[in-house]
Parts: C-alpha cells; structure tokens; sequence
C-alpha cells in the first residue's frame, strides 16, 4: 500500500537524520500521535506535508518518494 511505504520513508530517513519523533514532530508543527500515524501507514500524508518533511530532514523530494 502506498501509505506504507511513505511512512517507511519518513522513518527511515528521519532517524538517518537523527530526529527522535518528538523532535521531528516539533519541528513540522504537529503532534506526534499524527507523525505516528503516517509512519505506521495509518494516514496518508498530503503533498505540503511532504514538502515539509524533505525541507525539514534536507532532502529532496526525489529522494523521499517511494520507489517500487
């Protein structure tokens, strides 16, 4: 499933950067129960949200794009 995979991504490159959840969460202005939910792949994320995770973890969104 799609949304597996984006929150695959989003795990695996935020603790490639060394952000814990709360940290990273803080950063993007939202709560850590919602970065959870995208991680586990219980909420898809939407474009801005995306847009703001590869500024964030200073990645490009090419980078960030699951690929199959």
């Amino acid at each position: 499933m799609e949304t597996d995979k984006w929150g695959r991504r989003i795990r695996a490159f935020r603790k490639l950067k060394g952000y814990t959840q709360e940290g990273l969460a803080n950063e993007l202005g939202i709560s850590v129960s919602v970065l959870g939910e995208i991680e586990r792949g219980n909420r898809l994320p939407t474009e801005d949200f995306l847009r703001q995770v590869a500024e964030c973890l200073q990645i490009s969104m090419e980078e960030l794009n699951p690929s199959d």
